[in-house]
Formats: C-alpha cells, sequence, structure tokens
C-alpha cells in the first residue's frame, strides 16, 4: 500500500510510525524520478536530500519552524511534501510552481532562493528576529550544500552566527560536488573529516556511553567535549572550523539513513545556541545513471544539439576559446564553478593549467582575472548574467576603475526561460552601461560571438560579451575570426519609414517580423561605445523608431537611444521594446518574450501601428 498517496502535508507524514519512513522516501524518490523523466529539472540534488527532507518534516513543525534551502535545486522532495504534490506535473512551466523554493507560493517556503550561499544569512536574520519577538519556540533551519559554502558569504554568515550566539541549526549536505565536482581547499577539508573513521566511530561510542545529548552526566560531557576537541587537533592537525567559529559541530552521519536522521534532530531540537550537523550524502541516490555522472543529471532533460544542428552558445564560447589559447599562450579562462555550464571544461582539457574554477564566488572570480589581467595576461572569466550581479562592486572598484582588461563573458543573459526569476539575466545591460571604460556588446549570432572574442582579446580595457542560453541558428559555425570595430553597428535590411533598433540575438525577432512588414532594422553590436554616426542615419531617414533589446527597457538600449535623441534635438517618435520594470516568472522562451510583447508576431503588431 502507498504511503505517499496519503500525504499531503507535513502533518500527515507526522502520523506515521518511524519506521515507516524508509518506504515513504524510496516512493518520494521514485515520484521525483518519475516526474522529471516527463519534465525537465533538477533532479540529482533533490535525489540526494530525500531522506533529509522526510526527516526535517518529520521532526520539526513547519511552516512555524522555518527551513530554508541553500540555491533550492534539491528542494523538489520539500515541495511535494507541502501542498504542491498535486500541481508537481506544472513544475517550472509557464503559470506553474516554481523550480526553487518562493515564499509567494506556499506558507512553507520560508525564503525565496535561486542564488547560492543565501541561507545561512537569512535563517540567521529570522532567528534573531524570534528572539527579539520572543517566539522562543521556533526552530531555525539553514540546509546548505558544501559547494555553496564556497560562497563568501556563507562564511560572513557563519562568522556572525557564531558570535549572535542565536538558536540556529545549519545541516552541511556534504556530497562532494555542487554542479561540477567540489574544488578548493574547503573541500578537502571536509574529505578530511568524513573519511577519518577512527575519530568518528571513536566519538560516536564514548558519547552514546554517557547519553547522547539527552539525559545526564552533563559534566561528564563537558568534559568529554573537550576531549574530543583535542582528538580533533591530532587527526586534523587542527580545530574543527565550525567549532572555532563558535558553533557546535556533530557529524559527520549518513545522510541517507532517514531514522538515525529523525532521532539525531530531536537530539538537536534541545541545544541551544548554533549548531552545525553534518551529513553525508549521495548526489543522485536512487538512479544509477544520476550516480554515475552527477554533472549530466544535476539537471535532467536538457536537449544536446545534434552535430548537424547549430550548436549552443555556450558551447561556441568554449570551443573559440580553444582556439583562441592555442595562439595566444596570454589566454587565461576563470568560471565560479560553472566550468560545464559555460563550456570552459574544452579549455581545462586542454590546457589545465590554465584554467581556473575559483568556487562558487563571483566576487573573487572578478577580482581574481584584475590580477591576472594587471600582470598582463588575458583573463576570459565566464559568469552567468544573473550571477554577474554579485560582483558588480568589483567589476567597478577593481576592474574598471583600474581599467584593467577583463573580459566578462556573460552566459545567460536575457530570459533564460523555465529556471525563471532568479536566473533570468536582463538587468546586465543597465548595469554594465552607466560604468565607465567597459566596452558593452552582444552578438547576432554565433559567428558574431567568435568575432567579438577575437577582438576582445586585443583591446586594452574591459570588454562585455552578452549571449542567450541555448541553440543558436547557424550550423556551419566555424568561420575564420575577423576583428569587429569596436563602437560600429550595422544594417542588416534596408526598409522605409521605419527602423527597429536592436542589440544581440533579439534582433532575429526584428528580421522576422520585417518579413511581414517593410522596416529597416539595425544591428547595433555595441551599447557602448554607441554607434552615434549610425544613429544619426537612421533618424535622418526614418519617420518613426523602435529600440528592441531583451534586457531591462529603462537605462538600457531603449534609454541610450533616447537619451541620444533628446541630446541631439531628433523628434523622432521612439517607441521601446524589452523587459518590463517587473520580475519575470518561468516558461519556455518563446511563451515570455509573447508576454514581455516582443516576440515576432508582436513586434508585428507594433509595426502596423
Amino acid at each position: 500500500m502507498s504511503l505517499l498517496n496519503n500525504i499531503s502535508y507535513p502533518q500527515d507524514l507526522q502520523n506515521l510510525q518511524k519506521n515507516q519512513l524508509p518506504q515513504v522516501c524510496n516512493e518520494l524518490r521514485n515520484f521525483i524520478i518519475e516526474a522529471v523523466a516527463s519534465n525537465p529539472g533538477h533532479l540529482g540534488s533533490s535525489l540526494g536530500v530525500v531522506e533529509l527532507t522526510v526527516a526535517l518534516h518529520y521532526v520539526f513543525n513547519t511552516p512555524d519552524d522555518k527551513i530554508i534551502w541553500d540555491v533550492g535545486h534539491q528542494a523538489y522532495p520539500h515541495k511535494i511534501l507541502t501542498g504542491r504534490k498535486e500541481t508537481f506535473h506544472s513544475n517550472r512551466k509557464y503559470k506553474g510552481i516554481s523550480g526553487f523554493p518562493k515564499m509567494s507560493e506556499s506558507e512553507f517556503d520560508a525564503f525565496g532562493t535561486g542564488h547560492s550561499s543565501t541561507s545561512i544569512s537569512a535563517t540567521l536574520g529570522m532567528a534573531v528576529a524570534s528572539a527579539l519577538q520572543s517566539e522562543t519556540n521556533r526552530q531555525h533551519i539553514a540546509v546548505i550544500g558544501d559547494g555553496s559554502l564556497t560562497g563568501g558569504m556563507s562564511f560572513e554568515a557563519l562568522n556572525h552566527a557564531g558570535v549572535e550566539k542565536s538558536n540556529i541549526l545549519v545541516i552541511v549536505n556534504d556530497n562532494g560536488i555542487a554542479i561540477d565536482k567540489n574544488v578548493g581547499g574547503l573541500s578537502k577539508y571536509f574529505t578530511q573529516i568524513t573519511s577519518s573513521k577512527t575519530y568518528n566511530r571513536a566519538r560516536n561510542r564514548i558519547w552514546n556511553l554517557l547519553g547522547g545529548n539527552s539525559g545526564g552526566h552533563q559534566k561528564s560531557r563537558s568534559y568529554l567535549r573537550r576531549f574530543f576537541a583535542a582528538i580533533k587537533a591530532l587527526i586534523f592537525r587542527q580545530g574543527n572550523v565550525f567549532e572555532d567559529l563558535g558553533f557546535r559541530y556533530f557529524g559527520p552521519i549518513d545522510g541517507h539513513d532517514v531514522e538515525n536522521l529523525v532521532k539525531t534532530l530531536n537530539d538537536l531540537k534541545a541545544i541551544n545556541g548554533p549548531k552545525v550537523l553534518h551529513i553525508a550524502t549521495q548526489k543522485g541516490k536512487g538512479l544509477a545513471q544520476a550516480k554515475d555522472d552527477p554533472t549530466q543529471y544535476h539537471f535532467f532533460g536538457a536537449e544536446l544539439p545534434k552535430p548537424t544542428e547549430p550548436p549552443k552558445f555556450q558551447d561556441v564560447f568554449g570551443k573559440t576559446l580553444v582556439e583562441l589559447a592555442e595562439k595566444n599562450p596570454k589566454i587565461v579562462g576563470i568560471s565560479p564553478a560553472m566550468l560545464t555550464g559555460c563550456s570552459m571544461t574544452f579549455l581545462q582539457e586542454k590546457f589545465p593549467e590554465r584554467t581556473f574554477d575559483v568556487g562558487i564566488a563571483e566576487q573573487h572570480a572578478v577580482t581574481f582575472s584584475a590580477g591576472l589581467a594587471a600582470q598582463g595576461l588575458i583573463p576570459f572569466c565566464n559568469i552567468y548574467s544573473s550571477f554577474m550581479q554579485r560582483a558588480l562592486d568589483q567589476v567597478i572598484h577593481d576592474v574598471a576603475l583600474q581599467n584593467l582588461p577583463v573580459i566578462f563573458c556573460l552566459d545567460r543573459a536575457g530570459l533564460v526561460g523555465e529556471d525563471g526569476a532568479t536566473h533570468h539575466g536582463f538587468f546586465d545591460l543597465a548595469l554594465f552601461r552607466n560604468i565607465p571604460n567597459v566596452i558593452i556588446s552582444a552578438p547576432l549570432n554565433e559567428i558574431d560571438l567568435r568575432n567579438l572574442m577575437f577582438t576582445a582579446q586585443n583591446t586594452k580595457q574591459p570588454f562585455v560579451i552578452r549571449y542567450p542560453r541555448g541553440k543558436g541558428t547557424i550550423a556551419d559555425w566555424k568561420k575564420p575570426m575577423q576583428e569587429i570595430e569596436i563602437g560600429k553597428g550595422i544594417c542588416l535590411k534596408q526598409g522605409e519609414k521605419i527602423a527597429v533598433i536592436s542589440i544581440g540575438t533579439i534582433g532575429r525577432n526584428a528580421l522576422k517580423a520585417a518579413e511581414k512588414v517593410n522596416v529597416s532594422v539595425y544591428d547595433m553590436r555595441f551599447l557602448s561605445p554607441l554607434d552615434e554616426t549610425l544613429l544619426h542615419e537612421i533618424f535622418k531617414t526614418h519617420e518613426r523608431i523602435i529600440t528592441l533589446e531583451d534586457g531591462v527597457i529603462e537605462g538600457g538600449l531603449g534609454s541610450a537611444v533616447m537619451e541620444f535623441a533628446v541630446r541631439n534635438k531628433y523628434h523622432v517618435p521612439i517607441e521601446c521594446l524589452g523587459i518590463p520594470k517587473r520580475f519575470v516568472e518561468q516558461g519556455t522562451i518563446e511563451e515570455l518574450q509573447k508576454e514581455c510583447g516582443f516576440d515576432a508576431d508582436s513586434i508585428v503588431e507594433k509595426l502596423k501601428i
């Protein structure tokens, strides 16, 4: 008999006996596998936390107790157990439920997530708020992966929480991998802890003999904690980093033993102050393919282009970078834990010593790149557009102010589709446009991307190249690279009366519209510097102008064109198409472009008015 069929909310789960929870876990895992098989989503991470999710909702009184999932890739089991099982088929679809925790979607989603390393800060803030409002019985739990702990913000939060002494529990979900394999000293540290069987076996046996986390022997256990600290120092030749920061550290324990997780979480509820529970899990648990290839199955359902089809833009970037690096030994590649996502793995395979995965640390990636550039190297720093928002100060202060030639390749620019509001990359044009010294460009197609990368390596100032997620349009894209004149736009089609001025791949929509209406179409290529010579020509020869961009309208291309018109006293009517000033939810690219009013059909309707 199925148990999951009768579970809609955590209260239903809590009515079960503890020995029934393994069956719930098996059914929940199968439910997720079947759902993602027909509706693509983040699979591996969710499969890895099934037991933890069941244990959390079994032990804690959610939604009054607060659980914050870092990033949220792993939140599918949580959503299914908190009233969204029947609507889970709409996950990541237009007008459906979000693929990430979202406060407006459910009272069980205590905090909206989507980017990494935020959970401890948010949890601490909630714990402090509860204390100030005398809500002393409320529990606050942050679930963060070892990959997210490579982000500096998580360490800032740990540093604060350790001295704040608030009652929070940080659960470190240690599976050794984010999207790619984790890198850096922290990863080695966790490996050292989890592999020290001698220490963990001795600690658990002695601790249990003295009553575990409850009962008597308080004085004995107080001495014992000091003893454990000394043992740790001997085994690891250093103190435990969490205890050094003021946390009580417990673990590591098996993150797939649901009954032991329940017991441990119940014990930890009785301990006040900041605590860390370290659990060891397996990403993709329960699905052999996901277990064997966790990077590929981090997101299941992504369509791979066939050899005769146009490639993904990320692959054009990765393969072009290798071509450039083969000819120029000063070129290096930097990515904040997204080597596979941006296809810098091609460079890593060819030139591992010139490829740097810095972990989930966008700010460090930017300033590290600045240091490389200051010493004469040519860094190609690839960061997803939405993630680059976290490093804006570093771009301004460490790169632009010093006019260092760092090349920023912003993948996933514009609307990204089903990942929704947390991952759309449509603020970049407006954010970068007002920074001095920065060249801002966007390719119309794959060939343009290659040529912009070729051009950027020879410049002596910061250079931004933004391009979208997904496939291009040109199967035969490996043409000889040519330098593009910086700040020079081009006419794609000459028409009458109306001019459509675009930047980037969204210009393809303008060209489709121009097949039905006789208008001129221009590709600016560069937002900064802007081709004012071309703009003068456009304003003098057209009666109406429409700007088109897959970025926010305010502050982007449309704003730049209108400012140009005011400065030069042109009175031609201008209409701006792009992203309105609001957050756009999930859906296919086509659905979202239509909603925002700049798909090809919508442009045609605008042109006919």
